[in-house]
């Protein structure tokens, strides 16, 4: 049996027909399948997700085994099982049922986590529950699997919303966390702060959303935004477009690139709009400052 699969290695696990996936969808730390199974015996390797069962269609007894214990119940439509990651199972069920599996990452799980409690975690666990009836994560899980049918416009958005009000709740009723000690509480570390500039630097080009600069360096948004303005005194944002303006002169300074070209390597929208942030920064255009530089 292999240390840990993947959501999408189950089905070589447990068999059964695909009736729905956020495969191709492109969703961020949330996937989301759902199966027709016959009544079958069978024995699950680790996942490196958490799961969620919701349960649509069929009753059959339900008994399963995790950590050497054995829970029977009897499941039906609007039940919910839960299993943390990383924990083998067994499961065992007679009859048919439809079902949909929602799988979280424990990235999302952590950053939420961190978020929430404001401090550095160490490990997130949930609960293994066989069975239980909870009308929010019925909610959440239902409007998850509906978008997967529907595909609608601004889907990865509307999903990654749900998925943090899912990991919230989770955390909040069905979660034990494990918390660890951090050496600068309320900063960046040395290494987070050069994996953050490392970053900046590299997609100066583009734009620099709040999200992946918090992913670069392992964080949730709340916290990493605290940690940034205590580490820098000043925000993200203003930090990136002081990033752009450094670069700005560097390439102004230069003479080689067209004042144009220069607006796109820094990150700025247009020529108009990097002439507009250095009159605001520094007091003079982009054709000025290179005039400056040329009479020294």
């Amino acid at each position: 049996m292999p240390t840990v699969i993947t959501p999408k290695e189950l089905l070589k696990w447990v068999p059964g027909v695909v009736l729905s996936s956020s495969e191709e969808l492109g969703w961020k730390d949330i996937e989301q399948r759902s199966y027709r199974y016959k009544g079958q015996d069978v024995l699950i390797p680790p996942l490196d997700h958490f799961m969620i069962v919701y349960y649509f269609l069929g009753h059959t007894p339900m008994d399963r085994c995790v950590d050497e214990g054995w829970t029977r119940t009897a499941c039906a439509p609007g039940d919910i099982s839960l299993l943390t990651m990383s924990q083998d199972s067994h499961w065992n069920w007679t009859e048919d049922i439809d079902v949909s599996h929602l799988y979280l990452s424990n990235a999302l799980m952590s950053r939420v986590a961190m978020d929430v409690m404001e401090r550095p975690i160490e490990e997130v666990r949930l609960h293994d529950l066989l069975r239980t009836q909870d009308s929010i994560l019925t909610s959440i899980v239902s409007a998850i699997t509906s978008e997967v049918r529907s595909r609608g416009i601004g889907g990865s958005l509307y999903v990654e919303a749900l998925s943090m009000q899912l990991a919230i709740h989770l955390l909040r009723n069905y979660a034990s966390v494990t918390f660890k000690e951090s050496c600068t509480p309320g900063r960046l570390s040395q290494q987070q702060k050069k994996h953050l500039l490392d970053f900046i630097d590299s997609h100066l080009e583009q734009s620099i959303r709040l999200d992946e600069m918090a992913d670069a360096v392992g964080l949730g948004v709340w916290t990493f935004s605290k940690k940034f303005s205590e580490s820098f005194h000043c925000s993200p944002h203003t930090f990136v477009t002081e990033q752009r303006v450094e670069r700005a002169k560097r390439l102004l300074y230069n003479g080689t690139l067209s004042i144009k070209e220069i607006a796109y390597h820094c990150g700025f929208s247009d020529q108009a709009h990097l002439t507009r942030i250095l009159r605001t920064k520094l007091g003079v255009t982009p054709t000025q400052l290179r005039r400056i530089k040329n009479q020294e």
